[in-house]
């Protein structure tokens, strides 16, 4: 809200609460929203493995405008629809390897919570209800209102608008009017409506992420996340009827994660670039890929998707994997710790600086870019279990987890020679077998005899 710069510390001294807003369960989400939601992956992560704990809250929308309207074309009932799309985003949260947030309410299970701080807006004047059954929250009541998406206050005119309204649960950016907290029931609705002081109906979108949040994370919470488009009107607002109702200070932080964009372009239906995971994986992407790339980028800057940046994240995590093997080998390690034992480390080895960077505005670029430095010297300089545990906590930070690399296949020259060895050792004339197997080794492959044979590995 100030656009400054902030250490992140628990308001309460021992747990850092934040809010993330979920998904509007009504189909896959895109590539452009898990940006958000991998870079909040990766906030938590690097608090995490910098020794702080954590309470992540994320809700999911399954009662909106758009919900009802594609559950009723879709012949469904509201539950079984949001619940088929619930299940979906989940999945692609797994395949993304995001950590599940400690709390995740829906808005369906928390309409007694929206009604009762309705109730609260009301009785303190903030809120009126109006005669078709609907309630307005009275935008001129609050005189901080626009102060987060640096709305002019002069243009705002508040007392002017007050008598304006917004009835849809999202509308135009540069709209300003008195925003609905309960919608009176219409035709459209169906059987989608709850009973509530003021009749049937159901809760505005902004409501929803106000009153989960109050329940779970209290009046002052650490830090509030989403995509950079809901600024305004949606934080906006969740500021206004919070801090009116609550009387607390809300979100002390706000993290809003640039746009993402596709080939230079905003991402749409209409331009074939609107990607979901499943769609990228037909491509032969995996979701791993699409991770690395989402979170290269500094969460401020807007990040270009491209099909080549893809191919760089791939290459990236080949060497990132071969790298791992040999920290593993130099450490004398065969298995990597778990995500708990990686956390608050007193010793990263070369890898400090990686974790430094991610502590400096989430810097992913630059952790990355010290990620890559260091593997030039850790497996020469320091101590190898240091090292290698320091690696293994920025792939924790960083949420990555490495391919299973591909064993080359040996070339004909390679083979004749292992055939050689073994025909030798057959007949036992050692030293002709002792010639091949140095022959082999010039040649970067080594042979492993077995019951069944031989195997040949590269060195």
């Amino acid at each position: 809200m100030t656009r400054e710069t902030r250490e992140l510390q628990p308001v309460d001294g021992k747990t850092f609460g934040f809010y993330c807003c979920g998904p509007t369960v009504y189909g896959p989400a895109h590539i452009g929203n898990f940006r958000t939601f991998v870079l909040n992956d990766v906030l938590r992560r690097v608090l995490e493995v910098s020794g702080m704990r954590t309470k992540h809250v994320r809700n999911i929308t399954d009662v909106d405008d758009k919900t009802i309207r594609d559950s009723q074309a879709a012949g469904m009932s509201l539950p079984a629809f949001t619940d088929k799309w619930t299940e979906r985003f989940h999945a692609d949260c797994e395949s993304l390897n995001c950590l599940k947030p400690h709390v995740e309410p829906s808005a369906v299970e928390h309409i007694p919570e929206q009604v009762a701080m309705i109730e609260t807006l009301i009785e303190k004047g903030h809120a009126y209800p109006s005669g078709d059954g609907s309630v307005y929250f009275k935008i001129s009541s609050y005189d901080e209102y626009g102060r987060l998406a640096r709305l002019d206050q002069q243009d705002l005119d508040l007392g002017r608008t007050q008598n304006q309204r917004a009835n849809a649960d999202e509308y135009e950016k540069d709209s300003v009017c008195d925003f609905v907290l309960w919608k009176g029931r219409r035709p459209e609705d169906g059987d989608n409506f709850w009973e509530s002081p003021w009749g049937e109906g159901r809760p505005g979108w902004h409501l929803e992420c106000s009153a989960m949040s109050y329940k779970y994370l209290g009046e002052t919470f650490d830090l509030h996340s989403g995509g950079e488009d809901l600024k305004f009107p949606h934080h906006e607002n969740e500021i206004a009827q919070s801090r009116c109702a609550c009387q607390g200070q809300f979100a002390l932080n706000w993290f809003h994660p640039a746009f993402l964009i596709v080939d230079g372009a905003k991402m749409s239906k209409s331009l074939g670039n609107l990607y979901t995971i499943d769609d990228l994986a037909e491509e032969g992407v995996s979701a791993m890929e699409v991770r690395y790339l989402l979170a290269s980028a500094h969460y401020r800057r807007q990040l270009n998707f491209t099909f080549d940046s893809l191919h760089a994240a791939r290459e990236a995590l080949g060497k990132l994997a071969r790298a791992e093997g040999e920290l593993a080998q130099a450490a004398g390690q065969e298995s990597a710790p778990i995500y708990k034992e990686l956390c608050k480390l007193d010793d990263l080895g070369v890898f400090a600086p990686a974790l430094v960077a991610l502590n400096d505005d989430l810097n992913t670029a630059e952790g990355l870019g010290q990620l890559f430095k260091a593997l030039r010297i850790a497996t020469t300089e320091g101590d190898p279990v240091v090292n290698w545990k320091g690696f293994h906590a920025i792939l924790a930070a960083l949420g990555l987890i490495l391919p299973e690399l591909e064993a080359p296949e040996a070339p004909p020259e390679v083979i004749v020679l292992a055939e050689k060895r073994q025909g030798a050792r057959a007949s036992k004339d050692w030293a002709a077998a002792d010639a091949a197997r140095d022959e082999l080794k010039e040649l970067g492959w080594v042979v492993k005899d077995s019951q069944d044979g031989y195997e040949l590995e590269t060195i």
